[in-house]
């Protein structure tokens, strides 16, 4: 068994209903270190962040070669399983999909996010037979590189007010017997809704977090599996830029970098 396999099926195994995996996202290799060194059980990607860290906006806007590129790199700088946000799959086709997939896997990652939105002018989600096309493209593509890939399949149902629970619940049953391991519901932050999706879907569920949100314990307790932080903290990351950037060119002062990490520091995690 290769080391790749073995981090792939030990990724798998951190979902644990009850127990979740906490996903603090990362964007590029100091993020993906930092996070490591926190005691991170696993690193995952996220698709806003790095597409906002390579000059491009999110929502299928970066090229699957800047994608893949990136997640190699973050990869290859921690000892961890990596997920990877590959979006929409930087494809058109199924086929497309299945092509990204087949990279992103030899770039070193042991799951994927791939999500049932669209970008166009068209409905806000993509039709339940597309979507489960291009996941089974995921599956097979995972499955033909020898990988026991971790297919978590995002529903922006809540996100992009297209249904609640029903059409979640009606759309995850689909997604999971089209090949997905796992259910990502971004947009759901009410406990009793939290409970019922936890209660009604037959894999572990992922469910986004932030301000606002129920806390990692309170999570647990409402059975989800995995707690991902998504683009907030590359957002916060970017948002001290902004107030630095303000406050040196207007008072003149440098107050919001009173809690920078220390250059050491962070230097010795690049080592």
């Amino acid at each position: 068994m290769t080391e790749h396999h073995t981090r792939a099926e030990l990724f798998r195994s951190l979902h644990t209903p009850g127990s979740p995996l906490v996903l603090v996202n990362a964007w590029d290799a100091a993020s993906a270190r930092i996070v490591a060194a926190a005691g991170a059980r696993a690193v995952a990607t996220t698709s806003a962040g790095v597409a906002w860290s390579l000059g491009a906006p999110d929502g299928d806007a970066l090229g699957r070669d800047a994608a893949v590129d990136l997640v190699r790199r973050v990869a290859a700088a921690v000892s961890l399983p990596v997920s990877a946000d590959i979006e929409s799959g930087y494809g058109a086709t199924p086929a497309e999909v299945g092509a990204t997939v087949r990279a992103i896997v030899a770039a070193g990652a042991v799951g994927v996010n791939v999500e049932d939105a669209r970008r166009d002018a068209g409905p806000p989600l993509r039709d339940v037979a597309d979507q489960c096309a291009r996941i089974a493209a995921v599956r097979a593509a995972a499955d033909a590189a020898g990988v026991p890939l971790y297919v978590n399949a995002r529903i922006d149902t809540f996100l992009g007010g297209a249904g609640g629970v029903d059409e979640t619940v009606a759309r995850a049953s689909a997604y999971l017997t089209a090949g997905a391991d796992g259910i990502f519901v971004p947009g759901v932050v009410d406990p009793a809704t939290i409970r019922d999706l936890v209660a009604a879907v037959p894999a572990p569920v992922n469910v986004l977090a932030g301000p606002g949100a129920p806390t990692v314990s309170e999570l647990a307790r409402l059975g989800v599996a995995r707690v991902s932080l998504g683009s907030s903290v590359a957002e916060a990351a970017y948002g001290v830029a902004r107030r630095a950037a303000d406050e040196a060119l207007g008072a003149g002062t440098y107050g919001a970098l009173a809690d920078a990490l220390d250059y050491g520091a962070l230097n010795a995690l690049m080592r």
